[in-house]
């Protein structure tokens, strides 16, 4: 009997750390998950094809209106997927048109009321002051189902309701991007 208290003795310590370890691990799994999803994020990016498919939407837009324009897609993060010029547009309005996008993405506003708006409060005119934001129409987020994926800029038209229009042409309502 007294062998078996003695080994029941040495055993019990054994056994409440095998539990102690079980319980740490489970619990550093557990941190380790929530963690990894503190960490990182699902994405939706816009295709090159779909870049190309909302150009020519807002191309067949200013053509509509008998305007020759520079237009240029971004992705989410703000990077170049397509700028095109018509060869009719002055160089100024490639670099407007991506400004234009770049401002729409980052503001998740449309330009015109952006500038609008920018105009009205003094609290947001230094707006303007930011390098590369381009308050001045043209310019629109581009979302999908309630993410912002990208951006749309336009330059060129002519007016600042032709660079308006044309740019939220590029919407294809079909795929669920939308501009609004």
């Amino acid at each position: 009997m007294k062998i078996n208290s003695y080994l029941l003795v040495l055993l019990i310590p054994l056994f409440s750390s095998a539990q102690i370890s079980t319980e740490k691990s489970t619990v550093f799994n557990n941190l380790n998950a929530k963690t990894e999803q503190n960490y990182t994020t699902q994405t939706i990016q816009l295709t090159l094809k779909t870049a190309f498919q909302i150009t020519q939407q807002a191309r067949t837009a200013a053509t509509a209106l008998g305007k020759n324009v520079s237009i240029a897609i971004l992705d989410g993060s703000g990077q170049i997927i397509i700028i095109t010029r018509d060869e009719e547009v002055g160089p100024h309005n490639t670099e407007a048109a991506r400004r234009k996008a770049y401002t729409a993405l980052s503001t998740k506003t449309p330009t015109l009321l952006l500038s609008k708006n920018a105009r009205l409060n003094p609290d947001t005119q230094n707006l303007a002051t930011l390098p590369e934001l381009l308050l001045l129409a043209g310019g629109y987020p581009l979302w999908y189902n309630g993410k912002i994926i990208g951006g749309i800029g336009v330059a060129g038209g002519g007016s600042p309701e032709n660079d308006d229009l044309i740019a939220k042409s590029g919407a294809i309502i079909d795929a669920q991007i939308t501009t609004h």
